[in-house]
């Protein structure tokens, strides 16, 4: 009696997996097909709607301003000495790495 039991438990698992299957598929279908959207001119263009975030239509008189140019330059300043810290803090580790490797030699 037990074995009969356990093949419709089997039986029943596998049904429910399917269906989970199925069911995020559909989902994953309809998901994507939101997230296009058609503009104006009829192009299809990928939706934010997840909070994403939204890229900035480039200005050509940007090149030109001072101000957003000293702007940029100080946020790649921030960025260089971020990597710079990452940088030191990895060859830290990999002094500390080989000198334990070589006193275990």
């Amino acid at each position: 009696m037990g074995e009969t039991e356990e093949k419709d438990n089997h039986g029943d698992e596998v049904e429910k997996k399917e269906k989970k299957e199925k069911n995020e598929d559909e989902s994953g279908k309809e998901a994507k097909e939101k997230k296009k959207k058609k503009d104006k001119d009829g192009k299809e263009k990928e939706g934010n709607e997840e909070g994403g975030k939204e890229k900035k239509k480039k200005n050509p008189e940007d090149k030109k301003d001072p101000v957003i140019l000293k702007q940029k330059l100080e946020k790649l300043d921030v960025k260089m000495q971020a990597l710079v810290a990452k940088r030191e803090e990895i060859l830290k580790l990999l002094n500390e790495i080989e000198t334990n490797s070589s006193e275990v030699s």
